[in-house]
C-alpha cells in the first residue's frame, strides 16, 4: 500500500466550506428531542459557542424533520448562521423533507434505500445484485433532485454497525464491505451529476475505522473521486477512554492526510466533544505532521499475529518492565512535540517506543499521546511502550495512559471495554447514567466487551464484536443482547442491570 495524502475537492455547506486545503472542520450532534425546540436551540448554541462549525440533529420522522425549520429559524434570529445537518435512518420521506429545510442531510447506505440488516445471509446472483442496485438508485433519485434544487449537501455515512445483509453476505462485516457500501452510493450520485457530497466510515473499533477509510480513499482515487471525508469513532464512550480511542483513530488518519471534518462521539454533553476534536487537530494537522512512509496494512487475523506489547516505565534514565526488572531491550526515545508522528526515520522499529512529553494538562496529554501512538499499535509493530513526561503528570498516570492506548487499539486487552454511543434525540433514557451504572457493576470482568447503546439503529451491528449489550428500546425499556441476539426484550429500565448481570453470570458458570 502506498503512502497517502488525500486531497479532497471543496464542498459548500451553507456558509461553511470544507475540503481542499481548508482547515479541518469540527462538528457535533445534539442529544435533545428534536421536537423540543427550546432545548434543541439551546444545545445548538452551546455547541456553536464551544467552536462547533456544523450541528447535526436527528430527524427520525416527518414531525422531527418539519421542526428543523423552526429550530433553524430560531437560531438565525439569535444571530447564528452555522449550518445544520439532518441525521436520517430508515426514512427517505424525512430525508426528502429535511433536504428542503437544512443545509445538509446525512443518510446511511445500510438502511436508507437498502433493506435493514437482519444478520441473515442474502445470497444474490450477479444479476440479482445489479437489480438491487438499480432499485436503490431509483429510491435515491427524489432526494438527489431535491438537493440539487435547494443546494443541499449530502453525507453518505456508513456505519460498521448497520451494513445491509446484501453487503455483509458478499463482503462480510468488514472494512472492505464498508468502503464498497459507500462507493455504490457515490457512483449513483455522481451518475446523476451530483457532487455536493461528504463521506464517512465509522466504527466503534479503531482498526476497522482506520482501515475502512484507507480503503475508501484508495477506491475513490481509482475512480477519480475526491469527496471530503468526515472522521469519527462512533460509540467511543466517555471520560478518558472515549478521548483515547477517538484520538488514536482520528489522529492516525489525519496524520496520513485523510480527513476534512471531525466529530468526537462522547457519551457526554455534546459541547464537551468540541475541545477534544480541536486538540486532536491542533496536535496532528495543525503541526503539519504527515506520514512520509507507506501505511502499514492492519493485520485483522489475530491467529496470524501474536502480539503482546509491554508497558515499560522509566525512572532516572533506567527502564523497567512490568515486573520491576531492568529492561535491556531496544528503546527509541524521541521528543513528542518535535518528533515525527509516524517515526519516519525508522518505520519498522520493533523495540519500545519512548515519546517524551512536557505536559501538565491531563486531558491534553491523553489526547496527544493517543494521536501520536495509535497507528503503530494498530499495525502491531513496536514491542512495548514507555511514555515519559517532563511535566507534573508522572508515575501511575503515565502507566495507565500506556495501558489505555494499548486497549484502545486492541493491541492488548487488560480490562473491560465499553462501547457507548453519544446519544441523540432517539435515546429514551439517561444514557450517561446507564453507562456509569453498567461500568460500576461490570468493571471487574477483565477482557469482556460490553455495549451500552441509546437505541437500536446501530446497536446490534456495533455489538457484533461485543459480548453483551444493554440497548434502549423505548421509553423506560431496555433490550439485553448476547452478541447480536436480543435475549431479553423490553425489560423495565429499573430491572435491566440486574437482568444483564444474571445473563453474564449464567454464561460464565457454564464455561
Amino acid at each position: 500500500m502506498t503512502g497517502m495524502s488525500f486531497r479532497s475537492d471543496i464542498v459548500h455547506i451553507g456558509s461553511l466550506d470544507m475540503g481542499g486545503d481548508l482547515p479541518v472542520r469540527v462538528q457535533s450532534m445534539t442529544n435533545t428531542d428534536t421536537l423540543d425546540t427550546a432545548s434543541s436551540v439551546s444545545q445548538c448554541i452551546r455547541i456553536i459557542e464551544a467552536g462547533g462549525e456544523l450541528v447535526r440533529l436527528t430527524a427520525q420522522g416527518i414531525r422531527e424533520a418539519e421542526n428543523l425549520a423552526v429550530i433553524k429559524s430560531d437560531l438565525r434570529r439569535a444571530g447564528f448562521e452555522t449550518p445544520l445537518c439532518a441525521d436520517i435512518h430508515f426514512n427517505p420521506a424525512a430525508a426528502e423533507l429535511a433536504a428542503r429545510l437544512v443545509e445538509k442531510v446525512r443518510i446511511n447506505p445500510g438502511n436508507y434505500a437498502d433493506r435493514r440488516a437482519s444478520f441473515i445471509r442474502q445470497e444474490l446472483t450477479e444479476s440479482e445484485y445489479m437489480v438491487e442496485l438499480e432499485r436503490i438508485r431509483e429510491r435515491l433519485l427524489p432526494l438527489i433532485r431535491i438537493c440539487k434544487e435547494y443546494g443541499t449537501a449530502i453525507r453518505i455515512g456508513v456505519n460498521h454497525g448497520s451494513l445491509s445483509d446484501r453487503i455483509m453476505t458478499r463482503y462480510g462485516n468488514t472494512p472492505e464491505g464498508m468502503a464498497v457500501s459507500a462507493i455504490e452510493f457515490l457512483r449513483i450520485f455522481r451518475s446523476e451529476g451530483f457532487s455536493s457530497l461528504v463521506v464517512s466510515m465509522k466504527s466503534s473499533d479503531t482498526r476497522t475505522m482506520v482501515e475502512s477509510n484507507r480503503r475508501l480513499v484508495r477506491m475513490m482515487e481509482e475512480e477519480g473521486m475526491h469527496f471530503p471525508i468526515h472522521l469519527g469513532i462512533t460509540e467511543a464512550g466517555e471520560g478518558e477512554d472515549g478521548r483515547v480511542i477517538s484520538a488514536a483513530g482520528i489522529g492516525t488518519l489525519l496524520a496520513e492526510g485523510i480527513g476534512d471534518t471531525v466529530r468526537v462521539s462522547l457519551t457526554e454533553a455534546p459541547e464537551r466533544e468540541i475541545p477534544v476534536a480541536r486538540e486532536i487537530i491542533r496536535f496532528v494537522a495543525g503541526s503539519q505532521r504527515r506520514v512520509k512512509q507507506p501505511c502499514r496494512p492492519l493485520p485483522f487475523s489475530e491467529t496470524a499475529v501474536r502480539y503482546h506489547p509491554l508497558v515499560i516505565t522509566e525512572n532516572g534514565g533506567l527502564f523497567r518492565d512490568e515486573n520491576g526488572a531492568e529492561h535491556t531491550g531496544k528503546v527509541k526515545t524521541f521528543t513528542a512535540v518535535e518528533g515525527s508522528i509516524c517515526n519516519d526515520d525508522d518505520p519498522d522499529f520493533t523495540g519500545v517506543l519512548n515519546p517524551e512529553f512536557d505536559e501538565d494538562d491531563r486531558d491534553r496529554l491523553y489526547i496527544d499521546a493517543s494521536a501520536l501512538l495509535g497507528r503503530w499499535f494498530m499495525a502491531r509493530i513496536p514491542s512495548g511502550l514507555c511514555i515519559t513526561n517532563k511535566g507534573m503528570l508522572q508515575g501511575s498516570v503515565l502507566r495507565d495512559l500506556s495501558f489505555a492506548i494499548l486497549q484502545a487499539t486492541e493491541a492488548r486487552i487488560t480490562r473491560t471495554r465499553y462501547i457507548s454511543c453519544p446519544t441523540c434525540g432517539r435515546t429514551k433514557f439517561n444514557l450517561e447514567e446507564a453507562v456509569r451504572k453498567v461500568k460500576a457493576a461490570t468493571s471487574h470482568l477483565t477482557g469482556m466487551k460490553i455495549a451500552v447503546m441509546g437505541c437500536i439503529v446501530n446497536g446490534p451491528g456495533e455489538m457484533a464484536g461485543a459480548d453483551f449489550g444493554y440497548v434502549g428500546a423505548g421509553e423506560g425499556k431496555v433490550h439485553i443482547y448476547r452478541g447480536t441476539e436480543a435475549v431479553l426484550k423490553n425489560v423495565p429500565e429499573e430491572e435491566a442491570l440486574a437482568r444483564l448481570l444474571e445473563i453474564i453470570e449464567s454464561d460464565q458458570a457454564r464455561r
